[in-house]
């Protein structure tokens, strides 16, 4: 290696270690921290006629984290199927949840309620924390059998991790990672998906260019989805509890 080339390669490194550590930064300091929704944990009634229960599991946008939780898909989508049953609603879901956190902290309450139908809104988590494919498949498979266990006519409707490439915080090089991310979680779930014959609400193909095109449909925290944000979620998932309930 002669002089001029070490020199290059040094160059190289030290841009590439610049690079990484502005976008680090940017990531940490961009946007304001928004609340986490302080939201009802006991079973809440909608509806007449045909008794269902209802479970949503998740992470922070299953309790609405960057706008109110009468404004997200838990109330959106329980005042739905409500409209031809007498719907009990139970909603599980945890800010910061992963699948393996679901397995671990959710699934007990989950499973107590034998549910006839199951909204597992998690993934994003498991993106930006990069768990790996095959602990993904592995801890959503305990889920799986743990919901069946319960009650073997369980329905599950699955949305995946959403389109984090489409999230305002990340920048540049940051948005290549995370589209990476997700469609290696998005993969490791579908595996699942197609195995157990669950139903995917496919959020992150139905809302990611949206999301591209108009930063302003997520939160303060440049992270979450606002309410506007979840507005593009609701019909998607509305629709998935339809066709799950339908098969």
């Amino acid at each position: 290696m002669n002089k001029n080339t070490g020199l290059t390669l040094i160059a190289i490194v030290a841009l590439a270690l610049i690079v990484f550590f502005s976008e680090l930064l940017y990531v940490i300091f961009t946007g304001s921290k928004v609340p986490i929704p302080d939201i009802p944990r006991q079973k809440l009634v909608q509806g007449q006629g045909k008794e269902l229960s209802y479970v949503i599991m998740g992470d922070s946008t299953s309790i609405s984290q960057g706008s109110e939780y009468s404004e997200g898909y838990a109330v959106a989508s329980h005042r739905h199927l409500a409209t031809s049953r007498r719907v009990t609603m139970i909603n599980t879901g945890v800010s910061g949840a992963t699948v393996k956190s679901v397995l671990d902290e959710q699934l007990a309450d989950a499973i107590s309620y034998s549910p006839d139908l199951v909204l597992l809104a998690v993934g994003a988590n498991d993106a930006t924390k990069f768990s790996p494919s095959s602990s993904i498949k592995n801890d959503l498979q305990e889920i799986i059998d743990g919901l069946k266990q319960s009650n073997p006519a369980v329905k599950i409707v699955v949305t995946r991790s959403p389109a984090m490439d489409s999230v305002s915080r990340f920048p540049f090089i940051s948005k290549w990672v995370m589209n990476v991310r997700t469609r290696q979680v998005n993969e490791a779930f579908a595996e699942i998906i197609r195995k157990n014959d669950l139903t995917l609400a496919p959020i992150a193909e139905k809302t990611r260019q949206a999301f591209i095109d108009d930063p302003t449909l997520t939160a303060s925290d440049k992270f979450h989805p606002n309410a506007r944000g979840y507005e593009l979620w609701k019909p998607v998932i509305n629709s998935s509890l339809d066709q799950a309930l339908a098969g």
